[in-house]
């Protein structure tokens, strides 16, 4: 009899190992598979059951139909180049932006090329700290901004699809062990 496997999706600036080792040192009942999901296909990558759960950046549209348990805030920052002024800061503030030339986001996808385009020097981009520090370059610096909200990363899967395998992956996640109990 072959074990089942769960299809874990993550977006880019998650990072899902811990959870992958979690979940390989218990005696568990399915392979567990990760899978990276872009941005842009988080909410069609669970609806055409590309993958059972992802861990998502929020907001979600249309999350009536999910199971959301939001799991932690993630830290804003800007990304300028290194030769920037802005990259004197170590950390900085919206104020200290004011005048500064913003790249803008286009899609949700394209945080590689909003970091390449400033890594030639003009202007900075917001991100995620998370996602900054995945695009890094070493021609580019990623700088906390302190007063600026947060993004926050999610599990989801459809209540529809709702079992013991995925909440068993849920206790994983929430540094549930064999031993503790819901």
């Amino acid at each position: 009899m072959t074990r089942p496997v769960l299809r874990v999706g993550f977006v880019p600036g998650v990072e899902p190992d811990r959870f992958v080792r979690r979940w390989r040192t218990g005696r568990r009942a399915a392979y567990l598979e990760v899978v990276p999901v872009p941005l842009s296909g988080q909410r069609r990558a669970l609806a055409e059951g590309e993958v059972d759960m992802c861990f998502v950046r929020l907001p979600l549209e249309a999350a009536e139909d999910l199971h959301v348990v939001a799991l932690w805030e993630e830290r804003p920052a800007i990304v300028v180049g290194d030769e920037n002024v802005l990259s004197l800061h170590e950390e900085i503030s919206l104020a200290d932006l004011e005048g500064e030339t913003e790249i803008p986001a286009a899609h949700e996808d394209d945080a590689a090329d909003r970091v390449a385009v400033v890594a030639t020097g003009v202007g900075f981009t917001r991100l995620p700290l998370s996602l900054a520090r995945l695009h890094h370059r070493k021609d580019t610096r990623q700088i906390p901004l302190v007063d600026a909200e947060p993004t926050r990363i999610a599990l989801v899967w459809p209540r529809a699809a709702d079992d013991d395998l995925r909440q068993e992956f849920v206790g994983v996640v929430r540094g549930r062990t064999s031993r503790s109990s819901r």
